[in-house]
């Protein structure tokens, strides 16, 4: 019986992400470190006998922000049609006829007047100002989005992904089943959030998830019942790059 399922990535390795510097609007290109560990997660997680099935995909969702999209074509997938974001198609072994969208909806956090700052920075400035400690799930950011903001964008995005692919295909047989896993290509604080919503959390009570650069994480649900999402913990893997000694 289907069960589908909805694959999460964190783009990769930026100077940014690496020195902790909140990146929400701010165009980076991935280190050459991050370019390697992402082109080692598509190598390691993707294909006929692996994590992610690209024949299995009914749909990609990626952030607009280039970080995101790179992130997308190191991957491999093997898409069928061009990415929106490119003028002509890459040739490729084609293994998926998923569409891939481009939305703001699975942008990064706009953390405003942080943009750019680290948490200690934040914390500094906060201090001088006798302000609280900050807690981007409880305070959000002055100048960009609070959590009920990013909570609007993210449902919404959950119930096109629920409505479009994964309430026809859930609890039948794999032989009538439409093709209805997806995958979506974004960022640490939304994706993190984004798990939280999955499972129907508020983004208030705190959000003790992970998801480093270049990893992967998977959305489920339980017993088959599209009221019952869960977060596939034998499903979140994060793949590095060992380097040959020259």
């Amino acid at each position: 019986m289907t069960t589908p399922r909805a694959f999460i990535i964190r783009h990769g390795e930026t100077e940014w992400s690496l020195n902790g510097r909140h990146t929400g609007t701010t165009e980076l290109p991935l280190t050459e470190s991050g370019e390697k560990r992402i082109r080692a997660t598509g190598r390691a997680l993707v294909g006929d006998d692996r994590l992610i099935v690209p024949s299995k995909l009914a749909h990609i969702y990626v952030s607009p922000r280039h970080r995101a999209r790179r992130t997308l074509e190191l991957l491999d997938l093997g898409c069928r049609d061009k990415y929106p974001w490119q003028d002509t198609q890459t040739p490729c072994d084609v293994r998926t006829d998923a569409k891939v969208q481009v939305t703001d909806d699975i942008r990064e956090w706009d953390y405003g007047d942080y943009e750019g700052l680290t948490s200690a920075q934040i914390k500094e400035q906060r201090e001088k100002a006798g302000e609280k400690v900050w807690d981007i799930w409880r305070d959000g950011c002055p100048g960009g989005e609070s959590p009920a903001d990013v909570t609007k964008r993210l449902d919404r995005l959950i119930r096109d992904i629920r409505a479009r692919f994964h309430d026809e295909a859930i609890g039948k047989s794999k032989g009538e089943a439409p093709i209805s896993d997806v995958l979506l290509v974004a960022h640490g604080h939304i994706l993190r959030a984004f798990a939280m919503r999955w499972i129907g959390k508020e983004l208030t009570e705190g959000v003790s998830l992970l998801l480093e650069a270049g990893g992967v994480g998977t959305m489920s649900y339980e017993h088959r019942s599209l009221k019952e999402p869960a977060i596939l913990l034998g499903g979140a893997f994060m793949v590095d790059v060992v380097e040959k000694a020259a």
